[in-house]
This record gives structure tokens, C-alpha cells and sequence, in this order.
């Protein structure tokens, strides 16, 4: 038996011993993404050492790889074929691996125009609360009967089970790529990105800051080219730096004391009276904003336009917004079904979940 057969089965055996004691445990990784959520209880559960690429290919564009293998070694793999993970995963430190990142659901700059992580996830393989090993989907876009519990995973943060492998949709990485500026106030922003979205151009990522709108063009050079004779605007010198300072939130707008609001909203919804300056990703529809206010008036303005505020830096609880009960309870039932005793990183998305 293989190296990586002996522990997937000792994580297998781990998790059933925990299920009979009604102990719960806290599933690591690389950390990376800890600040995320609340603090999950229990016996701490390393999964690192479950790492490597099982099978790509470039061919069929498709990468499947352990849960513990580093986001770093995954990218190198498909650079060097010329393809990439069209999701663009935030790191946020060096030691991100690929289980931590769909736990916890991350998506970067082009998720509006690639996809999120849940949509590249073609198959995953896990052990749920009883300390199974199971497999869901496989390597095909269309290969879901009842429940697509693969993507349950993605967002879940190990509540429903611990990931051992997952396999992903991959894509080519663009030929041509260039990044306009242009000078805009916010509300104008929302508004310009819009329209550009209607039009056929190979728009990948749109961010506006501080004055300032950000559209990122990639693909053939030809339409790329095209797109910036139609647009105008500032070109953008090095803007693979940009983007990734975006995605890894290291710009100065990140950084502060006041807490971190993750607010998600339709794209063309109008900028909201909340106190703090705001950021605005994902074409308008993931906005950041940085603010002391309470969090019951961050959550009723967005909640008032029909989007959720969450917590991404900073002290406060709940840190995900609170689900109405009827979705509250049909969390509760899945839970139920894949971790009768409620031992995988409970509390770790609500308390008592």
C-alpha cells in the first residue's frame, strides 16, 4: 500500500474514532485562511502531509491534486503548460494549500468572468463524520445525479467533510493581456463597468478604488487590441503585480485597524451610506469596505438591497451573515446527514454548526 493510501486511511480512522467519542475536530492546513469564519473546536487535525498532484491533463484540461498539496506547486504545474487556475485563488501566505482554498471558498479578480471556485470543482473525494471515504462527481463537467454534493464542499470550511482530493476544471492562460485606467467616482464606476459588460469584449476583472476604475482585458491579441482602441483610458504598467495585490489584498486600502466588511451585492446595485471608505471587486459585486460602524447597520443597508455582509478582518461575531431559518435549518439537515455528531470544525461557520 502507498504512502498516501497509509494516511488517507489513517485520516479515515481518526475521524471514526472521533465520530464514536463525540469529540470534535479542528481540521488544519496551511493556515492561510484561518482568520476566515470563527475558530473551530476540537482536536487539531493536520492534513498537510496529504499533498501531490494525482493526474492532470493538459489535454483534457483537468487537474486533480490531494488536499495538502501547496497552491504554489499546482500553479507551477500549469504554467509550465501554459494554463491556469481560472478562479484565481487568494493565497494570503505562502503555505495556501489547494484543501484550504476550496473550503473555504476564495475566489480572486476574475471569479464574474471565469467562474467561482464551487463552478471549477468537478469532483471531490472525502471523509464525512463517520470517518468514510467517499467520492463525489468525477472528472466531466456533466456527471451529477441528485445533489452536487462535490461543490457543497467549496465554502463549507471542512463542516461537511474533510477534503482529501479534489479535482478542477482548468484553462488556458491568455495570449495578450493589458489593464486600462480610467478616472472615475464610484457610482460612476458601477455604472461604466456595467455597460462595458455588454459589450463583446474579453473583459477578465474590473476594480475600482480611490478614484480610480481598473479593467483588465485578456485573450486572443487581436481582441485585446481592439477592446483598447475602442476604450481609451490609461495603460497600466505591470499589471500582473496589480492584480495580485488585489488578490492578496496587500494594497494600503487593506491595511488598518478598523474591521474588514466583505460585502456581496448584485453588480449594479448603487453605492451604499455606510461609514468608511470602499473598494469595489468582482465588477461591483464583491465590495469592501473599512468601518468601526456597527455591524447591525452594515448588514441591514446591504441587506436592504438584497446582498449579505460578512466579516473578513477584524473582531466581531457572527463574521458570515446570519441565514434566515428556513436556509438555516436546511443547513442543519445536511449537516446532519454527512456529520451525524457534529465533530468536523464545529463553530467554525455558526456556533452550534
Amino acid at each position: 500500500m502507498s504512502e498516501h493510501a497509509d494516511l488517507s486511511r489513517e485520516l479515515s480512522e481518526r475521524v471514526a474514532d472521533a465520530a464514536a467519542r463525540e469529540a470534535p475536530l479542528a481540521i488544519r492546513g496551511g493556515g492561510t485562511k484561518a482568520f476566515l469564519g470563527e475558530r473551530s473546536e476540537g482536536e487539531a487535525l493536520d492534513v498537510t502531509g496529504h499533498r501531490g498532484i494525482v493526474s492532470y491533463e493538459p489535454g483534457e484540461l483537468v487537474l486533480t491534486a490531494r488536499a495538502g498539496t501547496p497552491l504554489t506547486e499546482i500553479e507551477a504545474a500549469l504554467a509550465d503548460a501554459g494554463q491556469m487556475l481560472p478562479f484565481e485563488p487568494p493565497h494570503h501566505g505562502a503555505n495556501a494549500t489547494l484543501g484550504g482554498t476550496i473550503a473555504a471558498g476564495v475566489s480572486g479578480p476574475g471569479r464574474p468572468f471565469f467562474g467561482a471556485a464551487r463552478d471549477l470543482v468537478l469532483g471531490t473525494r472525502i471523509v464525512n463524520g463517520r470517518g468514510e471515504d467517499l467520492r463525489f462527481g468525477g472528472e466531466v463537467m456533466k456527471n451529477v445525479a441528485g445533489y452536487d454534493l462535490s461543490r457543497l464542499m467549496a465554502g463549507a470550511h471542512g463542516t461537511l467533510g474533510m477534503l482529501l482530493e479534489i479535482s478542477l476544471k482548468v484553462l488556458p492562460a491568455p495570449r495578450a493581456r493589458a489593464t486600462r485606467v480610467f478616472e472615475h467616482d464610484a457610482a460612476t464606476a458601477i455604472e461604466q463597468i456595467n455597460a462595458w459588460q455588454r459589450k463583446p469584449w474579453p473583459i477578465t476583472a474590473a476594480y475600482w478604488e480611490d478614484g480610480r476604475t481598473y479593467l483588465r482585458l485578456a485573450g486572443a491579441q487581436s481582441s485585446v487590441d481592439s477592446a483598447i482602441r475602442a476604450l481609451g483610458g490609461e495603460a497600466l504598467t505591470d499589471d500582473g503585480t496589480f492584480w495580485q495585490s488585489v488578490r492578496e489584498q496587500t494594497r494600503k486600502f487593506f491595511e488598518g485597524d478598523d474591521p474588514l466588511w466583505r460585502l456581496s451585492v448584485a453588480p449594479a446595485t448603487p453605492m451604499m451610506d455606510l461609514e468608511g471608505p470602499t473598494a469595489l471587486d468582482w465588477a461591483g459585486a464583491q465590495r469592501w469596505l473599512r468601518s468601526a460602524a456597527p455591524a447591525e447597520t452594515v448588514r441591514a443597508a446591504v441587506s436592504s438591497h438584497g446582498g449579505h455582509a460578512s466579516i473578513y478582518r477584524g473582531d466581531a461575531s457572527p463574521r458570515f451573515h446570519p441565514l434566515p431559518k428556513a436556509l438555516m435549518a436546511l443547513h442543519r439537515r445536511v449537516k446532519q446527514s454527512v456529520d451525524p455528531a457534529g465533530i468536523l470544525n464545529r463553530g467554525r461557520l455558526y456556533p452550534d454548526f
